[in-house]
Order: structure tokens, then C-alpha cells, then sequence
């Protein structure tokens, strides 16, 4: 097996064990939160050279990176077709005016040339909820490129709208009762995506608003597609960054994200290699 990698933007990946580090915190301010698709074209070439060589899951910081996947899952798209499967507690795929955002990237990954479709699995976020829908990227949905997988969340407004790609289920068990068997015999290679903000708070705490996902809901999804998983990445680690763009620090403060104290974050922190580790076991 391949030692994970971890690419550093922002000095929140722990402790994991045997990995391969790239320092790239200089890259921080540019790509943290949102960023220019200039941008985004130029970090895709920095890093390519790490991609080529073998290696294991993608380990990204801070879930502010989440639109970092999107270069991991066009490098994988390129070698061959794939289903994109996503735990987040939120969609992803909103509508973002100004290049790319972590809450954004999922349309753009669903359109790739490579890409089946995405699957977006644990969102509880009111992001997928009523008073939010015209904020999603609805003809995403509407084409079947991309999947919501809710927990709690009324979505009753798509089947209105006529888009059936949402479902809504009362606890994570009853989602994966439904998901595992529709993807058992489908031999689709997998690209499996991880932002921690899917769990709930007593299993790992992010900066931001969480889901209600168990370790053990994650683990059953990974057992269950382990052996079509191609790539993985992991995001949702806990970091603070005063950004210098005033355009970056109103977009943060718009999105209520909460400031924990120094202390917090340490122990956030140690939460959350342990929450690693788990997951980089079982992850192929």
C-alpha cells in the first residue's frame, strides 16, 4: 500500500503515521475558502508531479480546501470513467459567481468529460433544504450528474421542480439500507471523498456546522465500495487564518463559521488524528 499524502496548505494534518508530506502553506491565502480558476489551473500543475507518483488517500486540512478535490478527481477522470461518492454534510454544489468555492465544486466535478455522475452522501445542512433551493446548482440535479443522499432535511421542493436525483431519509442507517444495495453490483470504479463536518459532534469536531453520521456509517460505506475505490481524499481538520483579502473575509463571515478558542483547536485537533487514522485503515 501507498503512504497517504498529505498535502499541507494550512499545518492541521496531525500526526498519521507513515505519510508523504507537501509543504504548500504559501499557497494558502489564494486557494482557502475560494479562489480564482486561474488559480485552482495553476495548483493542478504544482501538484501534478506528487499525483503521478503512487500514493494513497489525499489528505487536504482544513474542509475550506473541500474545492481541492476537484484536480485530484480530474487527474484520476482522465485514466478511466468514475463514480464520484461523497460524504459531506453539505451538498457542494451551490452556486458560486466567482470562480471556485468549497461549497461549489461538486457541479464542476460532476461535468467532467471522466466522471459518471457524484453522490453526495449525510447532508443534514439546511443547504439542501427548501429555503435554499434556488442557491444549488439545480441543473446538476436535473441531468442526474449529481445525487443528494439527506438526512432530516425537507426536500420536497425538488420532486415539485420535477428533479428526482434527491432522497431524504429519517437516520444515516436507513440512507445506507438504501445506497449500499443500489450500488452492490455496480462495477464502476470509485473516487471517495471525506469532509468530516458529515459527522456528528461526539465523533469529531470541525468549524463547521456537522452532520449526523457515526464513525461506523463512514466505515460501512468504505467496506462496502472498498474494493472499487481507485482515490480518496479526507478534509474537515480544524484551522484558523486571518485572511488578507477582505472579499475572502466577508464571504467567511457571511457563512457564520465559528471561532474556537486555541485550546479548542488542540483538542479538536487530537480528536481528529484519531478520526484519520480510522479511516486511513479501511481506506483501500
Amino acid at each position: 500500500m501507498s503512504a497517504p499524502l498529505i498535502l499541507d496548505l494550512d499545518g492541521s494534518v496531525g500526526d498519521i503515521g507513515l505519510s508523504d508530506r507537501l509543504p504548500l502553506q504559501h499557497w494558502q491565502e489564494r486557494l482557502r475558502f475560494s479562489c480564482r480558476r486561474r488559480d485552482m489551473q495553476h495548483f493542478a500543475t504544482a501538484i501534478a508531479p506528487m499525483l503521478m507518483a503512487p500514493h494513497g488517500t489525499v489528505l487536504m486540512g482544513s474542509g475550506d480546501f473541500h474545492h481541492l478535490s476537484l484536480p485530484l478527481i480530474e487527474f484520476e477522470a482522465r485514466r478511466r470513467q468514475v463514480r464520484v461518492v461523497v460524504l459531506d454534510n453539505h451538498p457542494d454544489n451551490m452556486r458560486f459567481l466567482f470562480g471556485l468555492h468549497c461549497g461549489s465544486w461538486v457541479g464542476r466535478a460532476a461535468a467532467l468529460p471522466g466522471v459518471a455522475d457524484v453522490h453526495v452522501l449525510g447532508i443534514s445542512s439546511a443547504d439542501a433544504g427548501r429555503r435554499h433551493a434556488w442557491e444549488n446548482q439545480l441543473g446538476a440535479l436535473r441531468s442526474g450528474r449529481v445525487h443528494y443522499w439527506c438526512v432530516g432535511v425537507d426536500t420536497s421542493w425538488a420532486g415539485k421542480r420535477g428533479i428526482t436525483t434527491l432522497r431524504n431519509f429519517d437516520s444515516p442507517q436507513q440512507l445506507l439500507a438504501e445506497f449500499i444495495p443500489a450500488m452492490a453490483n455496480d462495477p464502476m470504479p470509485v473516487y471517495f471523498s471525506i469532509d468530516k463536518d458529515v459527522f456528528a459532534p461526539e465523533v469529531v469536531r470541525t468549524n463547521w456546522d456537522q452532520g449526523r453520521f457515526l464513525l461506523d456509517d463512514a466505515l460501512t460505506v468504505i467496506s462496502a465500495l472498498r474494493s472499487r475505490i481507485v482515490a480518496s481524499d479526507i478534509t474537515g481538520e480544524v484551522s484558523m487564518y486571518r485572511y488578507r483579502s477582505l472579499f475572502k473575509r466577508l464571504l467567511s463571515r457571511i457563512d457564520q463559521q465559528p471561532d474556537p478558542c486555541q485550546d479548542e483547536i488542540d483538542g479538536w485537533q487530537r480528536g481528529q488524528a484519531e478520526v484519520n487514522r480510522r479511516l486511513l485503515v479501511a481506506l483501500p
